[in-house]
């Protein structure tokens, strides 16, 4: 019985901007190596697999190479598929239960909000060679429960990086987040999220990431509501709100393909 199977671009308001990410509605579980399979045939930073679970929605998202226990774009792209395909009627919230415990959706216009748990970056003692394979100074390095966060000293520094991937692959985390003040005024910060470690040099725009940001850059600017910009090739904007122990992320997304997964 063939499935059906969306690429969807997240953090964006047209086509072929913001992170791309494939959405498989299944009928019922699937087993993890063939969810692996589709993902690495994919070939996006995500793959998100969704099927009906008591009152919502089990989902599960896997890069080429790994699973991953939280995703912001591939969630959003979710929801989105839910109330564009009438699997949700556009009033109800999308209710998903995942490996980061119950994460929801709602419709807010003509975007989409999410609430996720917040991961804090404590101080952290700088790895070995991390300078060198970002090949930048760090003005502050942090971990959180997943990734490495770094602070640059400006948003020029940040856009002019080029890592050495191979190098951040061996640090024994998700990823890396880079970050500084915004150099424009409809920004409050900007960001880069490199994953080798987990399939993916650079991914576009990182939803989970935010849930990261959004605690550092509130103590920092002193305030809970961000506009934020990942600067990307493709690039996109992501709007956060700290409220507790919870980020609030809001972006849009557009379909680029439907089709079959035979």
């Amino acid at each position: 019985m063939a499935l059906a199977i969306y690429q969807v671009d997240a953090f964006a308001d047209k086509p072929f901007e913001g992170n791309p990410a494939a959405v498989c509605v299944l009928s019922a579980p699937r087993d993890e190596p063939w969810m692996q399979n589709v993902a690495r045939e994919m070939n996006l930073s995500e793959t998100a697999f969704l099927h009906c679970e008591g009152d919502g929605w089990r989902l599960r998202w896997f890069t080429p190479k790994v699973e991953v226990a939280l995703c912001g774009h591939a969630t959003l792209a979710g929801a989105h598929i839910l109330w564009e395909t009438a699997r949700l009627p556009p009033a109800e919230t999308a209710r998903f239960h995942t490996k980061s415990g119950l994460l929801t959706a709602k419709r807010n216009g003509s975007g989409i909000e999410m609430n996720f748990p917040a991961k804090i970056a404590e101080p952290a003692e700088m790895p070995a060679g991390l300078p060198d394979a970002l090949g930048v100074k760090p003005l502050f390095v942090a971990r959180s429960a997943f990734d490495y966060l770094v602070e640059l000293d400006s948003a020029t520094t940040l856009r002019a990086m080029k890592p050495d991937f191979a190098r951040l692959g061996e640090l024994p985390v998700r990823g890396v987040i880079v970050t500084s003040r915004s150099d424009r005024p409809e920004f409050d910060f900007v960001s880069r999220f490199f994953a080798p470690a987990s399939g993916v040099n650079e991914d576009p725009v990182t939803g989970s990431a935010h849930c990261t940001l959004g605690p550092f850059w509130q103590a920092r600017l002193n305030k809970s509501e961000f506009t934020a910009y990942q600067a990307s090739v493709r690039g996109g904007v992501v709007k956060v709100r700290v409220a507790g122990d919870r980020v609030v992320l809001g972006g849009q997304a557009v379909t680029v393909l439907r089709g079959e997964l035979l």
